[in-house]
């Protein structure tokens, strides 16, 4: 979960988002490097007296100015297609789950159970146990078994939602009429915050995502006591 003041991303919780912040480091030390050369020329045009033609008109320097930035072009794109299609990647999932975007709430359906459902509403603040965060917290949190590839088919009901977990690297539109899906892999147990990152209505800040991910002994626990 985020904590107040921080600029940095979250700890990631899944492979797929440690992929995503090293990509990011990756990125951006190129730009920084971009910007400083960048700069360096702008001032240094400002303040030298270079007429040379061959410099300034020659077919070296051209080539040299387009080759340099279609190299850097070739290092950012390689490492985001790889990642563009690990992301986009589903291999057997052990468990798939519906998600359904409301005004303002979500609806879960684990399509592996039969009438296991639920809806999840945020907890008003006055109402909310020492410890659980405002704004944030559930009344029904979306379990799932770590160490098992999960597959969340998202959709909405009435407008456009969006289904994220930051820490978890997930951000999929929910769009009425249509079935999107994303995947993720939590080698750990924890509590992952999100929220609906599109703005659907007044409530929009008021329909957050919990998802608690729990041992598989656990997970059969939970899901046999609901159905009972």
């Amino acid at each position: 979960m985020a904590t107040w003041a921080q600029l940095g991303f979250q700890d990631a919780a899944s492979p797929i988002m440690e992929e995503l912040i090293y990509f990011h480091d990756h990125a951006l030390i190129i730009l920084t490097l971009v910007t400083i050369v960048v700069f360096y020329a702008l001032i240094s045009l400002m303040f030298n007296s270079f007429t040379h033609r061959f410099l300034l008109e020659g077919q070296e320097i051209e080539a040299i100015w387009t080759v340099i930035p279609a190299i850097i072009l070739i290092f950012l794109a390689l490492p985001s297609l790889r990642l563009l299609y690990l992301m986009d990647e589903i291999n057997d999932p052990h468990l798939t789950i519906k998600a359904i975007g409301h005004q303002w709430y979500w609806n879960y359906q684990y399509t592996d159970y039969q009438n296991l459902e639920f809806d999840s509403y945020m907890i008003p603040t006055q109402d909310l146990l020492p410890g659980q965060p405002r704004l944030l917290e559930v009344d029904n949190r979306l379990v799932t078994p770590t160490h098992s590839p999960i597959r969340v088919l998202v959709t909405s009901a009435d407008v456009l939602h969006a289904w994220s977990i930051p820490s978890l690297g997930l951000k999929m539109d929910a769009v009425p009429g249509r079935l999107n899906q994303v995947t993720f892999y939590a080698p750990r147990s924890g509590i992952f915050y999100g929220q609906c990152s599109e703005i659907c209505g007044a409530n929009h800040s008021f329909m957050p995502i919990v998802l608690e991910s729990v041992p598989i002994s656990i997970f059969e626990n939970w899901t046999t006591s609901l159905i009972e």
